[in-house]
């Protein structure tokens, strides 16, 4: 859908773009040539903005945004305007800098010192108990506001320009440019990079400062660095787990993912937990969802209901930030309506992605109902370059050979083998080895098509909507019967049956003290909740309350209910 991927680089100055303080005129054109293919280029520097401008003057026109005082301020080039991110240095910490002869540079928020007075600068922050903090820089010592660095003033930047750090490349050589480097998508270092800064880039690139530079803008502007392996990837996609232990991650450039298997077999739980993993990775994401069956996703603008479908421009208007991803509910939309739909929405997406490179993932759920095979497929048209697509459906089959032609992973639940055959049968693509007949309860099967391996086991991690649905099993559910709590008291005489956590605590509330304290010092509540509740957390609380042997037995049932009613949520009585 993009012709790009990678819209922006991030570049520090002194040691990486600049050698010696000046940047030189085979580096200035390599920048150009940057602009000029379409991407924006960001400076992001700990130098005070006016010097800054004093050994950099071609600053402004080269660059699309300036992030300086190592994060603390945004400066536009165009106009001149500056944004603080901080609030400017404590007077009384400038002074105490003073009497303790320290020499410093003040910005609108960063103190600058240099080695070796960085104790000093320790000892003033601590004396008076500043939040503060204190950042390296080879031989400079920078002093600001807890919690700022160059990789939050990058992603205040990157916003402003409407772009996500997903779709950004960081280069850098030093100390202070871990940060902002470990959240791009690719990192690269410099030659002269600090050991430490190598070791971790996405990219060790094989020139010193500026020649760096122009060689990791030049593998840009002719590869999109689409040849990157995805181990060296910072936004790699976990796909699950294989049999030996080791992970099994795609790089996300030209991946479109179906998963596939019949109703009941797992395919939302996957679908969900994936999504999460996302989510977590600071991706946008637009879920079309035909059926209602994603209301527990934590985060996404839900846009369409049972008596109004979404619209494309709204949907549209909520992808604007990158911060904001989507769930277009298409319940309310007549079953006929919904291909027309979405190729109208494909379509607008599709040029959206071109100009700032999301949403990154597109989930298409029951994508039979959107993309069907035979009637409705014909006037389909894809483009060239598609991805970023996560593709949901009962059986492959079913939907658009035009789309089964660019799907890349097939993740397969439940009747693993046969989807995947179907899959072979519907592109005549050879049925690959490996596949299983049966898999394991949490176990789907992957393959990769253009990899040449055969089918892998692996076993995706669950999502937090997973977790959730299981806290509800043990708040609210019947738990299996050598899983039960019984209070039974000291003699034996009751047998009073808790199968969750809410008849627990109904019950613990109504038992006599002597029953309650009985199970309380043998340790069986700490116990139940460790063996069947399978919470460590839960038991540990419990476990502290069970050796407190001053409380009251109100006092101990309240602390235990609190525990229990703050980690899961109960129907109400």
């Amino acid at each position: 859908m993009a012709a790009m991927r990678y819209l922006a680089l991030a570049c520090d100055y002194d040691g990486t773009l600049a050698e010696g303080g000046k940047v030189d005129a085979e580096t200035l054109a390599a920048v150009e040539r940057l602009k000029a293919s379409g991407r924006r280029f960001v400076l992001v520097t700990g130098r005070v903005l006016d010097e800054l401008l004093q050994v950099f003057p071609e600053g402004p026109a080269l660059c699309d945004l300036m992030v300086v005082e190592n994060g603390a301020l945004l400066c536009d080039p165009a106009t001149r305007a500056t944004i603080p991110l901080a609030d400017p240095p404590d007077p009384d910490f400038l002074r105490a800098l003073s009497a303790r002869s320290v020499p410093y540079q003040t910005g609108r928020s960063i103190v600058a010192s240099w080695r070796p007075h960085e104790g000093a600068v320790l000892d003033a922050i601590r004396e008076r108990g500043l939040e503060l903090q204190v950042i390296f820089n080879k031989d400079a010592v920078m002093v600001l506001p807890t919690g700022l660095n160059k990789a939050t003033g990058l992603a205040a930047g990157l916003a402003r320009l409407g772009l996500s750090l997903r779709n950004c490349v960081g280069v850098g050589d030093a100390e202070n440019d871990h940060a902002f480097l470990q959240r791009c998508s690719v990192s690269a270092a410099v030659a002269n990079a600090l050991p430490s800064v190598r070791s971790r880039a996405s990219v060790a690139l094989a020139g010193h400062h500026g020649a760096g530079v122009r060689e990791l803008i030049d593998a840009l502007i002719e590869r999109d660095l689409a040849d990157l392996e995805p181990s060296r990837l910072h936004d790699s996609v976990l796909l699950g787990e294989r049999e030996d232990g080791a992970e099994l991650r795609v790089s996300p450039s030209g991946l479109n993912l179906l998963i596939a298997g019949r109703s009941g077999g797992g395919k939302s739980t996957v679908v969900a937990g994936l999504v999460e993993r996302l989510a977590e990775a600071g991706y946008q994401y637009l879920v079309v969802d035909p059926e209602g069956d994603y209301p527990e996703l934590q985060g996404p603008v839900v846009l369409g209901e049972p008596k109004r479908p979404p619209t494309v421009a709204e949907t549209l208007q909520v992808l604007q930030k990158p911060e904001e991803s989507a769930i277009a509910n298409l319940v309310g939309l007549p079953l006929a309506d919904r291909p027309r739909f979405f190729r109208e929405l494909l379509s607008a997406l599709q040029e959206l992605r071109a100009r700032v490179g999301r949403p990154h993932w597109l989930v298409v759920d029951e994508a039979h109902h959107l993309l069907p095979h035979g009637v409705g497929a014909p006037d389909l048209v894809l483009p060239d370059r598609l991805d970023g697509v996560l593709f949901v459906t009962v059986k492959p089959s079913a939907i658009a050979v035009q789309v089964l032609g660019k799907v890349t992973a097939l993740l397969a639940v439940a009747d693993a083998r046969e989807t995947i055959a179907d899959f072979c049968r519907a592109t005549g693509i050879a049925t690959p080895p490996g596949a299983p007949a049966a898999l394991e309860s949490g176990e789907v099967a992957a393959w990769l098509p253009r990899s040449g391996r055969g089918v892998q086991r692996i076993r995706p991690p669950s999502g937090s909507i997973q977790r959730r649905r299981h806290r509800r099993k043990y708040a609210e559910g019947e738990l299996p019967e050598d899983s039960i709590f019984y209070f039974r008291g000291p003699d034996g005489r009751l047998n009073l049956r808790a199968q969750n956590l809410g008849v627990f605590l109904q019950l613990a509330q109504g038992v006599d003290d002597a029953t309650w304290e009985f199970h309380l010092y043998r340790g069986d509540y700490s116990r139940w909740f460790e063996h069947s509740i399978k919470d460590a957390e839960l038991a540990e609380e419990a476990r502290r309350v069970e050796t407190r042997r001053n409380l009251s037995p109100v006092e101990s049932r309240a602390l235990v209910r609190e525990a229990v009613e703050r980690l899961y949520t109960l129907p109400a009585e």
